[in-house]
């Protein structure tokens, strides 16, 4: 991980873009990434959500009122993007103990799908939500050269984003 300093340094380059996507809210209102959305609408962020699934279905057609991408690809301006991250992996260690692996091996691959999208977008800013990382997601954020541009294993965006708007004034 990298050092506080630096985390603290991508947590501004986050807060500071024009645009912000979250990946990882549902139309369960009491689900974190759907908190999260309502986050960045209460703040009056340009948000988009995006739903992996949606490529495969129309699961998801609309979230709080705002259309649902299913890519990464299909942000408008996606090198002024910030993402926030809520896909479950950790969650998915459960499915793993009742002999789920493949549902495990799927959750770690959506997450794993969606850093290499950023990357390839150039993506400025990334936050793992906590759950959302796992040592294969670790281990390809420093491998990939992402650990400059990723915030993971803290707090979420509800608990510091607020702290750290204020510190940008």
């Amino acid at each position: 991980m990298a050092t506080a300093e630096a985390q603290q340094a991508i947590k501004k380059t986050f807060v500071g873009t024009p645009f912000f996507a979250v990946i990882g809210a549902s139309k369960d209102k009491t689900k974190f990434g759907t908190k999260v959305l309502q986050w960045y609408q209460e703040r009056s962020f340009n948000v988009t959500p995006v739903h992996p699934v949606q490529q495969i279905q129309q699961k998801e057609a609309e979230l709080e009122g705002l259309k649902t991408l299913g890519s990464l690809s299909q942000l408008p301006s996606p090198k002024e993007t910030a993402i926030s991250v809520i896909t479950p992996p950790k969650a998915c260690d459960k499915a793993h103990q009742y002999g789920y692996s493949s549902l495990m091996s799927f959750c770690t691959k959506v997450t794993l799908g969606i850093l290499e999208q950023a990357k390839e977008l150039s993506i400025p800013a990334i936050w793992l939500q906590p759950g959302a990382e796992d040592p294969a997601v670790i281990d390809y954020i420093k491998e990939h050269g992402l650990a400059d541009r990723v915030i993971y294993g803290g707090p979420c965006i509800l608990v510091e984003g607020d702290q750290i708007i204020k510190s940008l004034l």
